[in-house]
């Protein structure tokens, strides 16, 4: 794997591979005890490095926290691995990869993740090495882009902003009319749009890094249907 240097917040430069394998901790996902994934925790000093995504804005370090809407979405496809097995799956807005993770496991023919920051892809990679699965990792913002050739687009947690979910409720209107299923893990966020969404399972997760369990109304996996 290629050792990739970045700038950090502090100065200077860091070794991100090695930093995420020295100072995160390596613990099996709550409630997807399959899969784990270096982890953030108080002293881990994630916050040290410059988390920018590739149009430069800061950010918190996403890809190093748990988020409700990929771990639900990740128990789901392992609970039911017809859902991906022998399908090419783009994991979309993959952050730690936890979802592209569980497709591979599950059977997915081939696994793409897609994330706009450079961090993620990184930790993307280390993740899917120690849980012993191949994920290709592509550092783009692809919302402008034509439908991608894949089967199933599996989505976790992308409905907390109001500018990124219109974006993304537009780029799948798109993957749709392309005969491309997709699904989506999200705890219920503000700018989730409903009325275009099925419920396919509902689990009780921890969300951001809780160690708590979410309300198991709270969390769900969605079939994302096309406008009436």
């Amino acid at each position: 794997m290629k050792k990739t240097k970045l700038v950090s917040a502090v100065g200077g430069e860091v070794n991100l591979s090695d930093f995420i394998t020295q100072n995160l901790h390596l613990l099996p996902v709550p409630s997807v005890p399959e899969i784990s994934l270096y982890t953030a925790h108080p002293a881990s000093r994630v916050g040290k490095l410059g988390n920018k995504d590739i149009h430069g804005d800061d950010h918190p370090p996403y890809w190093a926290y748990r988020w409700a809407g990929g771990t639900v979405l990740a128990r789901h496809i392992l609970d039911h691995p017809e859902v991906v097995a022998g399908w090419r799956v783009l994991d979309l807005g993959s952050g730690s990869g936890i979802v592209g993770i569980a497709a591979a496991k599950a059977g997915a023919k081939a696994v793409v993740s897609v994330d706009i920051d450079p961090n993620a892809s990184i930790a993307n990679r280390l993740n899917a090495a120690v849980n012993g699965v191949h994920i290709t990792t592509i550092c783009q913002d692809i919302l402008n882009n034509a439908p991608p050739e894949t089967d199933i687009i599996a989505i976790g947690d992308l409905f907390y902003d109001p500018n990124l979910a219109g974006k993304v409720t537009a780029y799948l209107d798109k993957c749709i009319a392309a005969r491309i299923t997709v699904i989506v893990g999200d705890p219920g966020r503000e700018y989730l749009p409903r009325e275009r969404l099925r419920v396919l399972s509902k689990h009780s997760v921890p969300d951001f890094g809780d160690g708590e369990a979410s309300s198991p109304d709270a969390s769900a996996v969605y079939l994302f249907r096309s406008k009436p």
